[in-house]
């Protein structure tokens, strides 16, 4: 994995770095592997994970054709201007 540094500015290397860690799963293999895990666990966990999936990829799929409604988006606070809704945006850019 390489991540290049530039104008010496090692903090956003840094925080590259790890998103691309985690993206690729190393924070989650290097916490599988602190302790063992026999094999019966392991097939029992990937069994899991694969359900899940699965379930994920059926909501999604009846999410996509309409057969259940999507779920409602949370407002994220700190996002755009407090003081004005979205029409007023647009009211401002008009004119």
């Amino acid at each position: 994995m390489q991540v290049l540094v530039r104008d010496n500015n090692v903090d956003q290397a840094l925080r590259v770095l790890k998103k691309k860690m985690q993206r690729e799963g190393v924070f989650r293999e290097m916490k599988a592997r602190r302790s063992y895990e026999k094999p019966s666990e392991r097939r029992n966990r990937e069994a899991a994970e694969a359900v899940r999936r699965a379930r994920k990829a059926a909501r999604k799929q009846a999410i996509r054709e309409g057969l259940v409604a999507a779920p409602k988006k949370k407002p994220m606070p700190g996002r755009g201007r407090p003081d004005a809704s979205a029409g007023a945006v647009q009211a401002d850019v008009a004119k």
